[in-house]
């Protein structure tokens, strides 16, 4: 099996959910799974192939959890020897990454990019609010649609605390997005990383940072510290330190004031996802 090509029995089940006659579109190919998009007569979806022992683990991981989620987001799942396959639908609608993309670029921010920077939060919030941690947010991860607001991918590392326990396998995701009591944790080597809605909190707000300026929010180099070539452990050494200075906000200075209070390097002093929502709104 290739990046060209999907398992038999996805393809077949594939041609099931979307009709006869679909075609397919690589979308990204890395670390052992990639993701087409298949659009056919009836609908398009995304099907996602998981290879190897640990590819595999994670894909299954990822459809039981949207099959817990109750969302309908599992169209279709199976698995073989070498690989286990996901169908879910395709959500049409810009990554709040790309959203973005013209305010990084320099254009002035106005109400339409403030309400998709609330429409994070609030899903976020109401994620929250459901139980359900997502585990490793990122711009990437989430999706502005129009028929369906925010809608979360890549889910493989949600947990819930009453019916889906935390992963062995997750290792914190992107460094430069980690809580500095969740650096801390990977570096330790406690397992299941259990990424904790206060974690989450700083996730979202380093995210939306991101995004709204192309750069990290913590400022290494005020700090002395040069990331280049840096192994992922020693970054994740030097977050968990939580000495490191934000970035002066100067893209979008009254929304990244607020998005640093979500950034304090301490749990107790961030806000709750609906609190950050409530206060980007009413920023001046």
């Amino acid at each position: 099996m290739n990046s060209g090509s999907a398992p038999p029995e996805a393809m077949a089940a594939v041609q099931d959910v979307c009709g006869d006659g679909v075609g397919l579109r690589l979308v990204s190919d890395r670390r052992g799974t990639a993701v087409w998009k298949a659009a056919g007569p009836v609908r398009s979806v995304a099907v996602k192939v998981g290879l190897g022992c640990e590819g595999a683990a994670i894909t299954a991981r990822e459809s039981a959890v949207l099959d817990a989620m109750e969302r309908g987001a599992r169209l279709a799942y199976g698995h073989g020897p070498e690989a286990a396959w996901l169908i879910t639908p395709w959500y049409d609608g810009p990554s709040t990454w790309s959203a973005m993309s013209d305010l990084r670029a320099g254009a002035p921010a106005d109400d339409a990019i403030r309400r998709l920077v609330v429409d994070v939060c609030e899903a976020v919030a109401g994620l929250h609010a459901s139980g359900w941690v997502h585990g490793d947010l990122q711009p990437h991860h989430t999706l502005h649609t129009r028929d369906q607001g925010v809608v979360f991918i890549d889910c493989s590392w949600a947990w819930h605390p009453s019916n889906f326990p935390a992963s062995s396998l997750f290792r914190g995701g992107l460094p430069h997005l980690l809580a500095p009591e969740l650096a801390a944790e990977v570096e330790a080597g406690v397992r299941p990383l259990v990424t904790t809605k206060a974690a989450e909190v700083y996730a979202l707000a380093a995210s939306l940072w991101w995004a709204i300026t192309g750069e990290w929010p913590l400022d290494y180099d005020a700090a002395g510290v040069a990331t280049a070539g840096m192994s992922a452990g020693r970054l994740r050494d030097v977050i968990s330190s939580g000495r490191v200075p934000l970035h002066p906000p100067k893209a979008w200075p009254s929304v990244q004031e607020v998005l640093a209070t979500a950034l304090h390097p301490e749990p107790d002093h961030r806000p709750t996802a609906a609190e950050l929502a409530t206060a980007v709104a009413k920023a001046g």
